[in-house]
């Protein structure tokens, strides 16, 4: 039995052997990412079932996408290849401030091409969360109808929907569109979980309770995670006799910040198995600030993502 599904692009990694400026850099290490694919990894290694949603390349790339999802036991049912497109790929430079520099190859991908009817036959029996990133919908008209194709078919099964906007303006047409359909996207969704950052992107809004508030008059939208980065995390959570809480949380201490990139997709991963788990808020919150700390102190995108073994040895470390 599947309990969560997500959709996205994976993508081929160069991470910079040395410092500098990736123009100016001749060695990189070969690995892979994309934001979907580390969340789906997250999910997996806290022992919970997972089925990754995309397509790409028969190329290389393709193959360790296809040779790592099998080895971190994620269902490759409706991982699909072809040979017109070629998987995505960037390059990611050495960080010096935690923050690297990096370069995405991912115009005209494969995983642009994933069509709404390669999507319709995806089985939602018994899955308990879809979860979607705006990536697949910013890089093609395709991604973007593929996207709402897979929120209809998760409200016909009442499977709960999340949605972390992930903004990636060099994708879309232009800021405007940008806004527009991420927030058609987040409408349509149960949980919305963006940064602070995107989350003023997409309002307007600077507060974290004025934020919640302009998405959950929404009916459909419940409740609002809001990943505040170097300041913890806010939950706001309309109940159903319409009651609202809110939880905010301080983050991990970091003690060797080693590269940001793939932290907060550690952060979503955390707060999704925690669901699965019927765990607290408060609970969700603190394993989401945790997984993204962890992660942090790890090179590559999804590495340091843990097993139950090491978040909970995390976990008392940090008491």
């Amino acid at each position: 039995m599947t309990e969560l599904i997500t959709a996205g692009e994976p993508m081929g990694l160069f991470i910079a052997q040395t410092p500098g400026p990736l123009a100016q850099v001749n060695q990189f290490e070969c690995r892979l990412a994309g934001a979907d694919l580390n969340v789906a990894i997250g999910v997996a290694r806290l022992q919970h079932t997972v089925q990754f949603i995309t397509q790409i390349g028969q190329d290389v790339f393709g193959q360790k996408i296809l040779n790592l999802l099998k080895r971190e036991q994620i269902a490759t049912t409706n991982v699909y290849q072809t040979s017109e497109w070629s998987t995505g790929m960037m390059l990611k430079g050495m960080a010096t401030n935690g923050q690297p520099e990096v370069d995405y190859y991912r115009k005209a991908s494969a995983a642009a091409h994933l069509s709404p009817q390669q999507v319709t036959q995806v089985d939602f029996e018994r899955v308990k969360i879809l979860h979607l990133g705006g990536i697949l919908a910013g890089l093609s008209e395709a991604g973007y109808q593929t996207t709402l194709q897979l929120i209809k078919l998760a409200r016909q099964h009442q499977v709960l929907i999340t949605f972390d906007p992930n903004l990636r303006p060099t994708i879309w047409e232009s800021t405007e569109q940008m806004i527009q359909r991420t927030n058609e996207i987040a409408r349509l969704c149960d949980v919305i979980m963006p940064n602070i950052k995107e989350a003023q992107t997409l309002t307007g809004m600077a507060e974290v309770s004025q934020i919640a508030e302009f998405y959950l008059q929404t009916p459909s939208v419940q409740q609002v995670i809001i990943n505040l980065i170097d300041d913890g995390a806010y939950s706001c959570q309309r109940h159903r006799d319409g009651t609202v809480t809110t939880t905010q949380l301080p983050t991990f201490k970091v003690e060797h910040l080693v590269d940001k990139v793939g932290a907060g997709d550690g952060f979503v991963a955390g707060v999704l198995t925690a669901m699965l788990e019927n765990l607290s808020v408060s609970q969700s919150l603190q394993r989401g600030l945790a997984l993204e700390a962890i992660q942090m102190q790890h090179r590559g995108d999804n590495e340091g993502l843990p097993t139950p073994t090491s978040l909970e040895k995390f976990l008392q470390q940090a008491q």
